[in-house]
């Protein structure tokens, strides 16, 4: 939580969530302390104390403000979430992929207080996405077309199945209608013989079809409601243009580097920084639930 209307999104966002998922809420704001050392005003850690009890305040004030909002008050059992406030100094992305350990999920902003855009490397919404141990969901403010969608991206891997079952179990919490997209890049080649060794486009379509289908049957059972979409283009294109009006777009993470900053080209980063709605970003760790705590939180914090 920082003020920003990132973070006032990310709020009522995650505490729709926490209702609705019986958890605990626990927001996370930060204040810098680079400038401390150079200011003897703030040496004095009395005016540290009262930093850190505004902030607390403000805090308080925002989910005040957010449990009036019209959308989060119609969830029921709002009034019953507990929540937590943790004010910390120092940089805001190492506090919250730290508070994030045995999180069900890490609710982010897309923006900040900066203004600067989250395709700087070293923001914090992608610093959460590269590095948290959960799940972690990027909100951005968007309306919601009825009826309510949850979009994922699927291939055949491992990590795929997993956010799969993630996506179902959140349709699921918001009684929305599951879309499965399988995105099919048109390689473009200048010789004509290129096109000669390779199967024609809609045999391609087919087969990631069948291929997506076959997953659902597997991960979620024969006969389950879903919409199988086969779109053209790479995945990084196709799924925030489908996305458009969704509750959710569900993807899951490839990459098992733990490199600080950002890897350019990802999917996964790609659709958080474009997608037109939250994204929830599914990491190895939360492929398997049994080792989550009993005691999950809702971590809802933004920058």
């Amino acid at each position: 939580m920082d003020g920003s209307p990132g973070a006032r999104a990310a709020l009522v966002w995650a505490l729709a969530a926490a209702a609705e998922a019986g958890v605990t809420l626990e927001l996370v704001s930060s204040y810098p302390v680079d400038s401390y050392w150079a200011d003897p005003y703030l040496l004095d850690t009395r005016r540290l104390d009262e930093v850190r009890a505004d902030t607390a305040r403000l805090v308080a004030d925002a989910l005040a403000e957010a449990r009036e909002d019209p959308a989060v008050a119609a969830v029921p059992g709002i009034p019953e979430v507990a929540t937590e406030v943790v004010v910390r100094g120092g940089a805001a992305a190492e506090h919250l992929v730290a508070a994030a350990k045995g999180a069900q999920r890490l609710v982010v902003g897309s923006r900040g207080r900066s203004g600067v855009r989250s395709t700087l490397l070293g923001s914090v919404a992608l610093h959460c996405v590269a590095h948290a141990p959960c799940p972690v969901v990027v909100v951005h403010p968007g309306a919601v077309q009825l009826p309510p969608r949850v979009v994922v991206g699927v291939d055949d891997s491992a990590m795929s199945r997993a956010a799969l079952r993630r996506a179902a179990d959140e349709a699921e919490r918001l009684s929305a209608d599951l879309e499965v997209v399988s995105a099919v890049p048109l390689e473009v080649a200048w010789s004509d013989v290129y096109h000669v060794i390779t199967p024609p486009t809609e045999e391609t379509r087919a087969r990631a079809r069948e291929t997506a289908e076959a997953l659902v049957a597997e991960v979620l059972g024969v006969g389950t409601p879903v919409l199988v979409r086969v779109e053209d283009g790479a995945p990084a294109e196709a799924l925030p243009r489908v996305a458009a009006g969704a509750a959710l777009l569900v993807i899951g993470s490839h990459s098992h580097s733990r490199i600080a900053g950002m890897l350019l080209g990802s999917v996964a980063l790609h659709c958080v920084v474009h997608a037109p709605c939250p994204v929830m970003v599914v990491h190895p760790e939360a492929a398997r639930p049994a080792e989550q705590p009993t005691e999950q939180s809702t971590a809802a914090v933004v920058h």
